[in-house]
């Protein structure tokens, strides 16, 4: 039986890859083949598309790479007619996929969507098309149900799966020794998994972290990659960005950065405070339990549209899911180095507040729980596979 995936994100890919391995388990003669990245081609997944070229974030952006996008949804509507997969799950990345399950529609495939759009955030309309091109929604916050079921969308909450597979082995004091860094304090920089995202938010990432260093002398920072970030790439911005951060340049026996690939679990568990780019990382630094400040940057068109259609006030999840705001978040021209380290530097240097946001962090854990979200999911979706095969034997013979 085949299973086609698209995961247009390095988030998706995670997500896409445990779900895999779940789907595994129960049947090991499935096949997967789609959009995906690293992680699940690891698992045997023929990636059609790599998801690294096709993230993209905001609406401007979307120009840039519109024929590269058009060329990867030719394939996969290619591939479809060639391979007539039993199911087509999609996984977030929601403008792609709502186009492409019209086209699963039109063949007459069964849609999964797992991680959907957030239409409770922004462009609510979105789920009244939701409801004409998905066959089954599978969501991951417990207040999407009723949105969907009020649209008439066959809907299930599977739980969160990043719930069951956040967590490090380490304490602080070893996961610093297994990066060989100082047992002093630390803050993590996550600027996010698309090179736009890092173009834009690193430097402003740097530029506070500096101000952080001039405040408390025997500090460090720890920057862990995403799969689709090259570590020339993230080199290359901090060597740009000025002389007085000398201590960020590198190659430097004396910087007080160290970069470190993948390993975002083990560097959470290293730091004491994380900046992190809004997105799925903010809610595994919650599940980590570590204070943080919400940031993030989008181009000057993204950012206006986006003030007229996103109807929520909170927009970092561990906000969301809190339904209250935990956690600061400091959006577009409130992004400043001088509030990012304003913030991080209350978190370090007043313990109260410092408690207060680890505790409020270990609710949002406690709302989520501990459900195997990848193992629910894979569930559901392989019996609408082996529905759809069964049925697809039964016309043929």
């Amino acid at each position: 039986m085949n299973i086609f995936i698209v995961a247009g994100e390095a988030s998706g890919d995670l997500h896409g890859s445990n779900l895999i391995k779940s789907l595994k388990e129960i049947d090991q003669s499935l096949v997967f083949y789609g959009i995906g990245g690293e992680k699940m081609k690891s698992l045997g997944f023929d990636a059609i598309e790599d998801s690294r070229e096709l993230a993209v974030v905001g609406i401007s952006e979307v120009f840039l790479k519109l024929g590269r996008l058009f060329t990867a949804f030719n394939k996969l509507k290619k591939a479809l007619d060639e391979r007539r997969p039993d199911v087509v799950v999609l996984i977030d990345y929601p403008d792609f996929n709502l186009h492409f399950a019209r086209e699963a529609k039109k063949r007459r495939i069964p849609v999964i969507y797992y991680i959907g759009p957030q239409v409770w955030a922004w462009r609510k309309g979105r789920v009244k098309k939701i409801a004409r091109l998905v066959d089954k929604m599978l969501v991951v916050f417990p207040f999407e149900v009723d949105i969907y079921q009020k649209a008439g969308v066959d809907v299930e909450y599977v739980g969160h799966p990043l719930s069951a597979t956040v967590s490090s082995q380490f304490s602080k004091d070893g996961a610093l020794a297994e990066f060989g860094m100082a047992q002093c304090q630390t803050v993590a920089l996550l600027p996010g998994s698309r090179r736009d995202e890092v173009n834009r938010l690193l430097p402003v990432m740097l530029e506070a972290a500096a101000i952080i260093k001039r405040e408390i002398k025997d500090i460090q920072f720890i920057l862990p990659l995403a799969d689709t970030i090259e570590q020339v790439f993230v080199e290359d911005i901090i060597r740009d960005v000025g002389c007085e951060k000398s201590f960020f340049r590198l190659p430097s026996p004396t910087s007080c950065l160290r970069i470190v690939s993948g390993r975002l679990y083990e560097a959470l568990r290293a730091s004491d405070a994380a900046i992190v780019a809004s997105g799925t990382a903010t809610l595994e630094t919650a599940l980590m339990e570590i204070p943080m400040v919400i940031v993030y940057k989008l181009s000057f068109l993204t950012a206006i549209i986006g003030r007229i259609f996103v109807h929520i006030d909170d927009v970092g999840l561990p906000n969301i899911v809190a339904g209250r705001r935990i956690v600061p978040e400091l959006i577009q021209e409130y992004a400043t180095p001088s509030a990012i380290a304003e913030n991080i530097l209350r978190i370090l240097k007043d313990k109260g507040e410092r408690e207060k946001m680890i505790s409020e962090l270990k609710e949002v854990g406690k709302r989520l729980g501990k459900v195997d979200a990848s193992r629910n999911a894979a569930e559901k979706i392989y019996k609408v596979t082996t529905q759809n095969s069964k049925r697809k034997s039964q016309n043929l013979n």
